[in-house]
């Protein structure tokens, strides 16, 4: 492999990354509040909106990615945003595919967070209720210290879930070298013009990728176990 074909194999590394973290950062910000509501509120139809958030684990990625391509189209609520600094849309750029990333990452993020919450039960609030805490710092000092290890989980997993999307980003980000080639597309066009060298490389990667994913999750469920026994 030349140096000029290992300098273009970053570039979607590179980007993948950038695109994961910014996901990620996001996910943790938006999803936290959802989480925490999930996990306190006694409304009936509060397992409506967790169906809702979960609804990427079982929805095809391609049928996911065709409606956020409406709606980020031209004619949709992403192309009347775009507009605003000039654009015509919001499909084939960055930020849509951070969006997608987002909103197909979601239950990811949600559902560790959310476990932690109803984990942590109901005493230590109490508990610090009795002391006369206020709702907002009792949750910042007990309930986010006591649930760290769901927004570890909830973190790993929706930055290595966004790393790995292929169908969602395809269909809404295209194959534009620099600006929406992430790695899985990337993998795929090396695939498709033969050159195995490049695919190898970056499919070598991902497998190291998630071995070290799983192994992180193992050690901290194993951890809480200990935590918890």
């Amino acid at each position: 492999m030349n140096l000029h074909v290992s300098a273009d194999i970053w570039q979607p590394v590179r980007l993948t990354l950038e695109l994961a973290a910014i996901t990620t950062v996001i996910l943790m910000i938006v999803g936290t509040p959802i989480a925490w509501w999930l996990a306190r509120s006694q409304a009936w139809w509060k397992e409506a909106v967790a169906a809702l958030v979960a609804i990427p684990l079982v929805l095809p990625p391609t049928v996911l990615g065709f409606y956020l391509l409406v709606a980020l189209g031209p004619s949709g609520p992403g192309g009347v945003l775009a507009s605003l600094w000039g654009a015509r849309t919001l499909a084939f750029t960055f930020p849509g595919l951070v969006i997608g990333s987002v909103l197909f990452s979601m239950p990811f993020v949600v559902q560790p967070i959310r476990n932690a919450f109803e984990a942590m039960g109901e005493k230590p609030l109490e508990a610090a209720a009795t002391l006369r805490a206020s709702p907002w710092r009792a949750f910042w000092t007990i309930a986010v210290p006591l649930a760290s290890p769901g927004f570890l989980t909830g973190a790993i997993l929706g930055f290595a879930h966004t790393v790995g999307e292929f169908g969602v980003v395809l269909m809404i980000g295209g194959n534009i070298p620099g600006k929406t080639k992430v790695l899985s597309v990337a993998i795929y066009d090396y695939v498709e013009t033969s050159q195995w060298t490049e695919a190898s490389v970056l499919a070598l990667g991902m497998v190291l990728f998630s071995f070290c994913v799983i192994l992180t999750m193992m050690l901290i469920e194993k951890k809480m176990t200990r935590r918890t026994s």
